[in-house]
């Protein structure tokens, strides 16, 4: 696992240890910032479900102007802080559950540009997260929110966040929505 491009390409990235962690293919993350990139110079980034942080980071490498890192695994806290580290970017980490993450950020009165999340597939967390997102004022008029998820899983009943596009890559989906 790597920085695919940007100030930091080429930087190795580590992933937490264990099975719980899925760090996201290569070939979607390249395929994300490939849509993502007129979205993405001085964006700031909120990446959910963080695991190794590697789509902040890479989001921090191709030119986000602050990216926020979020998971209550211990585990990965300390990697996306090595991670940071080892790639010279440093980032706000909440070593707490996305869905905490969500509410905390929004009673600070923060907006993302780019929200990420990929939850651990198939236990109802994605429909969770976006259930929140729907109603938080973390997303401005002009906020992105990507969802990576496995093709198998139902799409997230939302009523002010409009899917605005699929794309599949294998067993992954990754899915954009808008206000």
């Amino acid at each position: 696992m790597r920085i695919i491009a940007g100030s930091a390409r080429r930087t190795p990235l580590t992933a937490p240890k264990g099975q719980n962690t899925r760090p996201t293919a290569d070939r979607v993350k390249e395929s994300l910032f490939n849509i993502l990139a007129p979205h993405i110079q001085d964006a700031t980034f909120l990446d959910l479900f963080c695991g190794s942080g590697a789509i902040g980071i890479e989001a921090l490498s191709r030119g986000a102007r602050e990216a926020v890192f979020a998971d209550f695994s211990r585990d990965a806290i300390a990697t996306v802080t090595a991670n940071l580290t080892r790639a010279k970017f440093t980032g706000r980490i909440l070593p707490m559950c996305a869905l905490t993450a969500i509410s905390a950020l929004a009673k600070e009165g923060k907006t993302y540009d780019i929200i990420f999340l990929d939850p651990p597939y198939g236990n109802g967390l994605l429909a969770q997260a976006m259930e929140a997102l729907d109603d938080s004022p973390l997303i401005p008029a002009t906020g992105i929110v990507v969802a990576e998820c496995d093709t198998h899983e139902p799409l997230p009943n939302t009523q002010n966040l409009q899917l605005q596009d699929k794309r599949i890559y294998g067993g992954t989906q990754l899915l954009f929505y808008s206000r």
